[in-house]
């Protein structure tokens, strides 16, 4: 049998030199015994798969509702595509996997309902009461939130996964590091983690975009990373992308191209800093993980043309404006009547520090979409059973 022991034994033998060991963590906030045959990050990994919050990201929007149809990424599908890429993006360049696969697995368990058009509605509601971020709301249900431990609320997780949930830093994520050294950049296994959050969403938004329909395949094939990947393919020239397999060869190609990309330009960069240290790279004044800079100007195109013609469709904005509608009276009928939350809901409001606003928003925020427009039918359609 593999022990604990042994497994840290190989990381020390195999690891990167700037790689995060298991055995060299700062530890947990509540002290725990050594599992027999689990190392550290191992263990976090799995506990953060145990929870009702990753659970529900099976119907929790990433930009169609669940109602679309099923061949849709959802946030959990979001999330098992994110930590598959870190974990080659890890494995490539020496790092530690199972921190990286910790980091991705819950980088978005903090999400609310209806994807970022829920985020932005219960933030604009949350103004007046310290606001909502899904950032934060994550960091909430790894310390908080989840119970499952007698002795201690949230997981318990090792200070590296919370400094790499902290210290995410996509496009469209917040830092707030102040209880985990900001002036320490963040793990390279975090920094992975973020990219391969941007790599994810980037092409799978691309591959559902295509596969709706809404993006046209004649448009797509003038973005400069289109025309890199059918080059690379033999198949430059007009492409119908909206064909099953020319979209899945598309786009099995761009994830490649993005990975590769990314390790070799990450390699480079290290070799450029001579890294030699966990404590030298995290001395860094820049996050050395990275695209080259083609990759980041071709991203940038990219990511400009799917906020234009997939973001800001109209069947997408019109399923986000009923989305933002259903939360805001969700919102309001429970802070006008704190009676029709359920009874373990309401037991949290007396004394809870933030009040009733935080305990209500709490509760939409662990909302799946489903979840949530049963509610609402429940509240506000007098023939709907309470």
């Amino acid at each position: 049998m593999l022990t604990r022991e042994e497994l840290e034994r190989r990381e020390e033998q195999f690891l990167a030199p700037y790689a995060m060991r298991s055995s060299q963590s700062r530890g947990r906030v509540y002290p725990e015994e050594e599992h027999p045959y689990r190392t550290a990050y191992q263990r976090d990994r799995d506990r953060i798969i145990h929870t009702t919050a990753f659970r529900r990201l099976e119907y929790k929007t990433q930009v169609f509702v669940y109602s679309e149809g099923d061949h849709y990424r959802n946030r959990l599908t979001h999330s098992i595509e994110v930590a598959q890429i870190g974990r080659t993006l890890a494995r490539a360049l020496g790092c530690n996997e199972d921190l990286t696969e910790a980091i991705c697995l819950a980088h978005d368990l903090g999400h609310p309902p209806f994807g970022h058009v829920g985020e932005a509605t219960l933030n604009e509601l949350m103004r007046n009461y310290g606001g909502y971020d899904h950032q934060r709301q994550t960091y909430r249900i790894l310390t908080v939130l989840e119970h499952r431990y007698p002795d201690h609320p949230g997981l318990n997780l090792t200070y590296e996964v919370r400094e790499g949930v902290v210290k995410h830093d996509t496009d469209y994520d917040v830092v707030d590091a102040r209880d985990y050294h900001p002036e320490e950049r963040g793990t390279l296994e975090c920094q992975l983690s973020n990219l391969a959050d941007e790599i994810a969403y980037n092409t799978s938004d691309l591959d559902d975009g295509l596969r709706s329909g809404i993006l046209s395949s004649d448009a797509v094939q003038q973005l400069g990373i289109a025309r890199k990947v059918l080059e690379s393919l033999g198949m430059d020239g007009r492409v119908n992308l909206h064909e099953t397999m020319n979209r899945h060869r598309f786009i099995r190609r761009l994830v490649g191209m993005e990975v590769t990309d990314t390790i070799q330009a990450t390699q480079a960069a290290l070799e450029a800093a001579e890294v030699r240290s966990i404590e030298e790279l995290r001395a860094l004044p820049y996050n050395v993980a990275g695209y080259s800079e083609e990759m980041r100007e071709l991203n940038a195109e990219l990511k400009r043309y799917l906020f234009r013609n997939f973001y800001r469709h109209y069947r997408v904005v019109r399923m986000a404006s009923k989305a933002a509608r259903l939360l805001r009276d969700l919102f309001t009928a429970y802070m006008e009547e704190p009676l029709q939350l359920p009874p373990q809901t309401q037991k949290r409001v007396d004394g809870h520090p933030e009040g009733l606003a935080r305990v209500i928003c709490d509760y939409i925020a662990g909302m799946t979409d489903r979840y949530a427009i049963q509610e609402h039918r429940r509240l506000f359609d007098p023939e709907e059973r309470a």
